[in-house]
This record gives structure tokens, C-alpha cells and sequence, in this order.
């Protein structure tokens, strides 16, 4: 046998040694924390057997006592069902709620009470409604639960009379309540809304009802994470742009003025058109007016005068009379004509004597 055959064979005993001295040195370490864990003192957290959603009734079916350790047992929570539901009247739990999450106290509502916007708002907390639309509303993707900022768009007349629109962060970080009348934080399908719910102190809810009248509102939905404010400035149309209002309404004005222009020049184009056209008709006219004199003269000169016949001369009774002639005054006026092409025109002019 080679000698590298032996060295292998050696290594390998060595590690299936180390391997099993390692296992049982882990499984040993296990048992010691298993052993001292059994010796934390333990208490009971009712959780929700089965998943809940918004306005869900609690009873004995849907809950279940778990062991907890003492020293975590979460604020709110209740040990035992029959405290949970001790009262008179049931309870129903104001969000959704998964298996095995403890029940806590600020996650349901009170003895005989409902699952209303009212029982989930915070101390001192109002509920405000905004309308929006398919655009306003982040396109249906804001639910219950989630954080969004309230955008207020406003178009004001400057004291030069143009009229400048601009964009400004009314409020951050507002907490929906409900989009339309769902307030179910359980919902996940994303539907076109008319109205959204916010949770907010008295004065940003004076704000919001000052602002659906004075603008626009609009949200921007927020990262889950994101609850904290940060530093924003009003946005115009020369941050868009580049431009002030003035120059843009300069541009306008310069872009309407060469519109006019065109405009003019082009029904002076037309008007030209027109003339020429009419001149070159008059021209087709006198020109067909002369072929048909032409042909008309043609036609004339074709025929051929009947023959005079004679007749038989008759006898007359001769009567001899005398005439005297008497020179007549010559008229005062006289009328003159002159062909014009193939029209002949007359004047009636004074006489010359």
C-alpha cells in the first residue's frame, strides 16, 4: 500500500473523530438552553385562533390561550379569554388580525361597541374626507393603514395680471383611515375611489377643509417606513421650465402675432387668387363672345341674295305739285358711336356750330 493511501486513510479517521466530539459537544449545549428555558417563568397571551378582519366579533371560537414568557408579554395584551371578553356586549376588532397574533387592547373596541372610524381614531385625533379621483387618489393604490402626503395646487393672478400656478406640501405623513367607506386594513385589491379618510389633529383638519376650496388636493403615497416629515419648497411653472410666467406669456403673445400674420398673408394670397381667376373667366368670355360673331358672320357670308323679279309697271295719275325747300335748323345735339372691340358704345355730345 502507497504511503499516500495510508496518510488519507489516517485523515480521515481524525475528522470522523472530530466530527462526532463536535456533535455531541452541540447536541450538550442545546439541552443546557432547552433546560433553562424551561425555567423562565411562563404566563398566558390570548391570540386569535383564526385570522380576523375589520368589524370581526370575538368569541370563544376564534380565540386561544398560548404560553408567553412573563417578562414579554406585550402591553394591551389579555391573559385569559374570559377577560377579553368580560363586559357587557360583544367586541369586534377595529384591523385585520393574523393567526396566532396576540389580541390587544388598542386593536379591538370596547364592550357593546362597533367597529367604527370613531373607536380607531387616536386622543385628540378628527377624521377629515377629501375628494378624489382615479389620478388624485394615486390611481386606487392607497388603502387603509397607509401614510400619504396632501399636495394643494393653486393658479393665482400676479399683480401684472398673468396668472401663475404652483404647487405646495399642505401636510405629511397623514395616516388613512378609509378610502370611500372601507376601512378595512385588509383590503389589497386596488379600486377607483371618490373620497379618502385621514386621520387628522384639529388644525391640519381645518387646513384640508380651508384647501378643497382654495386649490386642488392631491396625494402622494409614502413609503411604509417613512413616517417622519422632511423639508419641501413650492414647486412653479419655472421650475418646469426654466421660464418666468412673463416670459412665457411674451412667447405667446410673439407666437400669436406671427399666427396673425400668416393668417393675413394667406387671404391676401387668396384674395389675388380670386381676382385672377375672375379676369381669366372675363377673358374665356370675350373670346368665346368673338367665335361666336365669327361664326354668326360666316354663316352670312354664305348666303345668297334672291333674285329680284320685275313687275309690271302701273299707270299713274301724274299730279303736279310745287315744293318749296326750306333749309332746316341744324340740331343741337349729335350723337356719336364708337366701337369698342365688338361692342359699339354712343355719346349724345353738344353740336359744334
Amino acid at each position: 500500500m502507497r504511503a499516500n493511501t495510508i496518510i488519507m486513510i489516517v485523515l480521515a479517521g481524525v475528522f470522523g473523530v472530530l466530527a462526532v466530539v463536535l456533535a455531541n459537544i452541540w447536541l450538550a449545549n442545546q439541552r443546557n438552553a432547552m433546560a433553562q428555558t424551561s425555567e423562565v417563568p411562563r404566563d398566558t397571551v390570548v391570540v386569535a385562533a383564526v385570522g380576523l378582519k375589520f368589524g370581526d366579533t370575538l368569541d370563544a371560537d376564534k380565540l386561544r390561550e398560548v404560553a408567553w414568557p412573563s417578562g414579554a408579554v406585550p402591553a394591551g395584551a389579555f391573559k385569559t379569554t374570559k377577560e377579553l371578553l368580560a363586559g357587557d356586549g360583544s367586541k369586534q376588532a377595529l384591523q385585520a388580525i393574523g393567526v396566532n397574533e396576540p389580541i390587544l387592547a388598542t386593536k379591538i373596541t370596547g364592550p357593546g361597541q362597533r367597529a367604527t372610524l370613531s373607536a380607531v381614531l387616536g386622543e385628540g385625533m378628527k377624521a377629515v374626507s377629501i375628494r378624489v379621483n382615479d389620478v388624485l387618489g394615486v390611481a386606487g393604490f392607497v388603502f387603509p393603514g397607509d401614510r400619504v402626503d396632501v399636495l394643494l395646487t393653486r393658479t393665482v393672478r400676479s399683480q401684472d395680471g398673468a396668472d401663475q400656478s404652483f404647487v405646495d406640501v399642505l401636510l405629511q405623513s397623514m395616516k388613512v383611515l378609509a378610502v370611500d367607506q372601507v376601512a378595512d386594513e385588509s383590503k389589497d385589491s386596488p379600486t377607483v375611489v371618490k373620497s379618502v379618510t385621514l386621520e387628522a389633529s384639529t388644525k391640519d383638519a381645518q387646513k384640508l377643509t380651508l384647501a378643497a376650496g382654495a386649490g386642488q388636493l392631491s396625494l402622494a403615497l409614502r413609503q411604509a417606513a417613512a413616517s417622519k416629515g422632511e423639508t419641501t419648497e413650492r414647486v412653479t411653472l419655472s421650475d418646469l421650465t426654466g421660464e418666468l410666467p412673463s416670459d412665457v406669456a411674451k412667447r405667446q403673445a410673439e407666437l400669436e402675432k406671427q399666427a396673425a400674420a400668416n393668417a393675413a398673408a394667406a387671404a391676401e394670397r387668396q384674395r389675388a387668387e380670386d381676382e385672377r381667376k375672375r379676369a381669366d373667366d372675363k377673358i374665356a368670355g370675350l373670346a368665346q363672345a368673338v367665335d361666336r360673331v365669327g361664326n354668326k358672320l360666316d354663316d352670312l357670308s354664305k348666303l345668297k341674295p334672291a333674285p329680284a323679279v320685275a313687275s309690271a309697271p302701273q299707270v299713274k295719275e301724274v299730279v303736279k305739285e310745287v315744293v318749296k325747300y326750306v333749309q332746316p335748323e341744324p340740331p343741337a345735339r349729335a350723337t356719336i358711336g364708337v366701337f369698342r372691340g365688338i361692342k359699339l358704345e354712343t355719346y349724345d355730345v353738344p353740336r359744334q356750330k
